[in-house]
């Protein structure tokens, strides 16, 4: 299945070129906040991407120099403290979904971020696969700063496997901003570039898993997503039969042929 590369985003900005998307939060008179409308089409958008065959890698970013500062105070926050409980938990639920839907869709997502990136910003470039960052950039998991728990998102399970059990329980506990520098320090950047260049170098990555062996990444992220619940030996034997169904892709036989031919491989994702 194919279309999404002519998608029409209604929240924020989206543009696909070759078999790189870019997602860009565009509130920046806002530091590009979340809206109950945003977290639902961002969900349903990912949803859909399991299914596309063209888009092939996914950047996320923001607009005017800062990531994303989390749900909208008067949007959402606001709201949220007249709803009753049925309609919390519908929320929750809601934004939780569009987590399990980055974490399903087999793109590789890649996250640039600058400046703000707080509370579920901070969440949407922890979910994302890689993420590229700026010493300038501020990155807050502030739930506790507004009261709740740092248990947002499925951050008290993703965070810890990114940057360690202490660490995480640090920026949890005290919802403090931790810095681009110390980010990278913990392993939660990959990488940190200039403001002005992060996002042409996370769209140069992107574009360069797109143009390797797509159907074996997408073997990846869900190896990395579905072992983090498997003791070794199960680990082990799922990662025998993906292997081995990888081995049975044209990519695999290209890869070879290009090696035996001493020139580059050049990969179809098939």
């Amino acid at each position: 299945m194919a279309g999404l590369r002519e998608y029409q985003a209604r929240h924020f900005l989206w543009q696909a070129e070759g078999k790189v998307a870019t997602i860009t939060l565009n509130r920046p008179e806002r530091k590009n906040p979340l809206t109950f409308e945003s977290y639902a089409e961002l969900r349903d958008l990912f949803r859909a991407l399991r299914l596309d065959t063209d888009i092939k890698t996914v950047v996320v970013t923001g607009d005017g120099g800062n990531f994303c500062s989390g749900g909208d105070v008067h949007e959402i926050i606001g709201p949220l403290t007249k709803m009753d409980m049925a309609g919390l938990l519908a929320f929750t639920r809601m934004t939780g979904d569009l987590v399990k839907a980055m974490r399903a869709c087999p793109q590789p997502i890649v996250a640039a971020v600058d400046g703000v990136c707080a509370g579920a910003g901070a969440i949407v470039a922890m979910v994302s696969d890689l993420r590229l960052g700026t010493a300038r950039s501020k990155t807050a998991f502030l739930f506790t700063r507004v009261g709740l728990a740092g248990c947002d998102m499925g951050a008290c399970t993703i965070l810890p496997r990114i940057v360690g059990q202490g660490r995480a329980s640090d920026l949890l506990y005290t919802g403090r901003s931790m810095s681009g520098d110390e980010a990278l320090a913990w392993g939660f950047f990959n990488r940190l570039c200039e403001p002005e260049a992060v996002l042409a170098e996370a769209q140069a990555l992107a574009q360069e898993l797109a143009d390797g062996p797509t159907f074996a990444h997408g073997m990846t992220k869900t190896m990395l997503h579905q072992e983090w619940a498997m003791g070794v030996d199960e680990a082990i034997e799922a990662e025998a039969q993906a292997q081995a169904i990888c081995m049975q892709t044209q990519d695999f036989r290209r890869a070879f042929e290009a090696f035996a031919a001493k020139r580059k491989p050049v990969f179809r994702g098939d």
